[in-house]
């Protein structure tokens, strides 16, 4: 025998306020979970780009060192590392030498391209947090006007026994229920994107640090790992 209680009954008994509120928590549960899965991805495929730039230092020249971190258009790594490289080229040029300094010239190519990049990883979180700040009051607002129609139907037939009140009472709750249900996975993928997204900028600023020391000093700052003490890594030959 099919339930008289329950989303089911919920959506068939409400009015269009509370199928409203229904579908505004669909659509809001929707977009956050399409947010998080693709972000998620995003977060997964830059760390692949992040262990292959440890490789790029590695390289004998600068064009091997591309060539180790792929050929994805969208790998922010490779982006640093041409627009370091461009960077250096125009600098050469005598109308920028004589007016520009040559570490300055580099260090705001580079800071261009980190903020291009911070930009993109942070696309889409706000969705997230307007998803984990907003729902559950959405949640509640069905809640309270399901109970209003509820206790207008009570004061209208003039039955107030639990078995005509837990009915439409508990339905009005599952309001608040939907609401924390939207919320509470956008807010958990909201932090943990978050922190994805720090892991990978921390990588892209010691990425562009040492493109910078690389173009401006002509080596890799002294942050070298065990293999590279070891003598593992071989530096990278300008002009090569």
């Amino acid at each position: 025998m099919e339930s008289q209680f329950g989303i089911s009954n919920l959506w068939a008994q409400g009015d269009w306020v509370t199928r409203g509120v229904a579908v505004l928590l669909l659509l809001m549960s929707l977009a956050s979970w399409i947010v998080i899965l693709l972000k998620a991805w995003d977060v997964l495929r830059l760390r692949r780009h992040a262990r292959a730039a440890q490789d790029f230092w590695r390289s004998e020249d600068f064009g091997a060192g591309l060539a180790r971190l792929g050929d994805d258009p969208d790998n922010p790594f490779r982006q640093l590392a041409q627009a370091a490289q461009e960077a250096s080229a125009h600098h050469a040029q005598a109308s920028l030498q004589d007016q520009l300094d040559r570490s300055e010239w580099i260090t705001r190519s580079l800071r261009n391209h980190l903020d291009d990049c911070s930009a993109r990883l942070q696309s889409g979180l706000a969705i997230l947090a307007s998803v984990g700040s907003t729902a559950p009051f959405v949640g509640l607002f069905g809640t309270v006007w399901g109970i209003y129609h509820a206790l207008l139907s009570i004061g209208t037939t003039g039955q107030s026994t639990i078995d005509k009140v837990a009915g439409p009472v508990g339905e009005a709750l599952i309001m608040t229920a939907l609401g924390l249900a939207v919320a509470i996975p956008a807010v958990l993928g909201y932090n943990a994107l978050v922190r994805g997204n720090k892991a990978v900028l921390h990588q892209l600023r010691r990425f562009a640090h040492d493109l910078h020391s690389y173009f401006v000093a002509g080596s890799r700052t002294a942050t070298a790992t065990g293999a590279e003490a070891a003598g593992k890594v071989l530096p990278l030959k300008k002009g090569a």
